[in-house]
């Protein structure tokens, strides 16, 4: 009997993925949009900013800022993505799910395997970008760091249904990821480096779930490298600890609070 269940909440988790993949593949401008974005910001931005203010830095800047954008690409594809789920449920799409004999984590567990397919799609612009702008892949260091890209995925995501247990409309839905997306892309160390942040940036800063992931990606990617101790912020046990908790309290109160609601429609 537990075997049964097990192979029912595993069906479901394959389906509901395999749904979320479908619509992304059928959506094609999401998928051109997700591969831009980040053309858009390493290319003009992170160019920008490395020809007036990374002379000093003792490491590539460019270097430092596309790491940061593949932890950043995957957030912003996550929580996009879990976000959907309040169009979805007031549009009676998910209707069904809910009312089926499954887990509620198997369900937002299908949605967040899925988001991810579009979120990693997007990689390719940041490796477009690279080689266009002749940006150092540090060799099999890229490839470690994509390996540990689906850690990633986790903790966007369940801060994407954290977010949603407290929204109602998707409207709101909108514009609430952006800015849940935007203050970490900005004081998390993605772009610009945090290393020397005090007072309120700080504590922002430390606080955010983005932070610790960027740490552990450049972890993964600096290390053995002469600028490791330039670049990385924590001991590498610690921003996993850190990332462990944030996945848990995110997706058990976020699923919780996002299943109340609908039982409450």
């Amino acid at each position: 009997m537990l075997m049964t269940k097990a192979q029912k909440e595993s069906n479901a988790v394959v389906a509901i993925a395999a749904r979320e993949i479908t619509k992304g593949i059928k959506n094609p401008v999401l998928m051109i949009v997700s591969i831009v974005f980040p053309i858009i910001f390493i290319g003009i931005f992170g160019g920008s900013l490395s020809q007036n203010m990374a002379g000093n830095l003792g490491y590539n800047y460019l270097q430092f800022m596309m790491i940061g954008m593949i932890v950043n690409s995957v957030f912003t594809g996550l929580i996009t993505g879990m976000s959907s789920l309040i169009e979805e449920r007031n549009q009676n799409l998910t209707q069904e799910l809910y009312v089926s004999p499954i887990s509620r984590y198997s369900i937002i567990l299908g949605k967040m395997i899925g988001s991810s397919f579009t979120s990693i799609v997007g990689l390719i612009g940041i490796l477009i970008v690279a080689l266009l702008m002749q940006i150092p892949l540090g060799g099999m260091h890229i490839v470690w760091l994509f390996l540990i890209t689906p850690l990633f995925c986790l903790i966007g995501g369940s801060l994407g249904i954290f977010f949603i247990g407290f929204v109602q409309d998707s409207k709101t839905a909108d514009i609430g990821s952006m800015l849940l997306v935007m203050p970490q892309m900005f004081l998390s160390g993605a772009m610009i480096p945090i290393q020397h942040s005090t007072g309120i940036l700080g504590f922002l800063a430390h606080i955010m779930p983005m932070t610790y992931c960027i740490d552990l990606a450049r972890v993964v990617f600096y290390s053995g490298t002469p600028v490791y101790s330039q670049v990385v912020l924590y001991n590498p046990v610690t921003d996993l600890l850190v990332m462990a908790g944030f996945f848990l309290v995110f997706t058990i109160v976020g699923t919780l609070m996002f299943t109340r609601s609908e039982r409450n429609r």
